[in-house]
């Protein structure tokens, strides 16, 4: 299958009538969308990924109206959350309507919902007039994609279409919250930090590694790229080699003494680089890339989530 490319968000959408899957832009990373209606087209995304079955997907959908079209329930706090934080890169997991395929769960009994900011998935949404399910747009375990070229050289000949939009903003995935907890628990951190939950739910905080798998990012392997990753304190822990990449918030002693180096004015621009810069290590063929760790805190606590698997092997 030849995947198309396309700059048209209405033509986009016509792949998903017909029960195809396509990846698009949104803030965080692209995604890979399938009819969240249609059990076969949803399988067409766990089968262009390779993604294990009992990895939930999280419907996406252009107004926080339309949330009731796959959950059961909206509570009072999911409401009060989209609110504040929709559109934008906050998942909150609520409980599933019985009409919502099990596949799109993994046979759970609750959804995570989406409203992307991102002004390109939003015209893509809406045009697609149905719940647009939709993981990375990466092979599994893969880092995910925060442009467009990226999830072409992983995905190219396995998907109908790619649509185009340009470098995701954020540049890593969704935080995710669940709503059916008591209190709610953060299942993923990402771009709505702690402190900003908070505000909306002061009782909020990080779910504990061992509680119920109910959100992607909490099992199986994530973010990996074909280099080896190694964390390190400070630049000079890193060892020059050619064959080797750094990345962080300060510059190595020798810089040029690596293939490839991303030196960032910030936590946010760490986070809004990490991504693409695996994809261009693996491009480069660079063998080990070493990350500087950040302070798990505010968006930090979501960049070292990442970094912390993608070391993990």
């Amino acid at each position: 299958m030849s995947t198309r490319l396309l700059t048209d968000p209405t033509d986009a959408a016509t792949h998903i009538k017909a029960g195809q899957v396509v990846a698009f832009p949104t803030e965080t990373v692209y995604g890979l969308g399938a009819d969240a209606f249609n059990p076969t087209a949803v399988q067409r995304i766990f089968d262009a990924k390779g993604r294990p079955s009992d990895n939930p997907l999280i419907v996406h959908m252009a107004h926080a109206a339309n949330v009731p079209q796959v959950a059961a329930t909206v509570p009072p706090l999911a409401e009060r959350l989209l609110k504040r934080f929709a559109p934008g890169p906050l998942t909150l997991i609520l409980p599933r309507r019985p009409d919502v395929p099990l596949i799109v769960t993994a046979g759970l009994d609750t959804v995570g919902v989406r409203i992307p900011a991102h002004p390109v998935a939003h015209a893509f949404l809406t045009a697609c007039e149905t719940p647009v399910a939709a993981p990375s747009a990466n092979p599994s375990g893969r880092p995910s994609p925060t442009s467009w070229e990226a999830v072409a050289a992983g995905l190219d000949g396995r998907i109908a279409a790619i649509l185009k939009g340009g470098r995701a903003a954020v540049g890593l995935e969704s935080t995710v919250v669940d709503c059916t907890a008591t209190p709610p628990r953060i299942l993923r951190a990402g771009a709505v930090t702690p402190a900003d939950l908070q505000t909306v739910a002061p009782d909020i905080a990080l779910a504990p590694a061992a509680g119920p798998v109910r959100s992607p990012g909490q099992k199986h392997r994530h973010y990996t790229p074909s280099a080896a990753v190694h964390l390190v304190e400070r630049p000079d822990d890193a060892s020059p080699d050619a064959a080797h990449a750094f990345i962080g918030l300060e510059a190595p002693a020798q810089p040029s003494a690596f293939g490839r180096v991303a030196v960032c004015a910030d936590v946010a621009a760490y986070a809004h680089t990490l991504f693409d810069f695996f994809f261009q290590c693996d491009r480069d063929g660079v063998e080990r890339i070493y990350c500087q760790r950040v302070a798990p805190e505010g968006l930090g606590l979501a960049l070292m989530d990442r970094l912390e698997r993608a070391a993990a092997r």
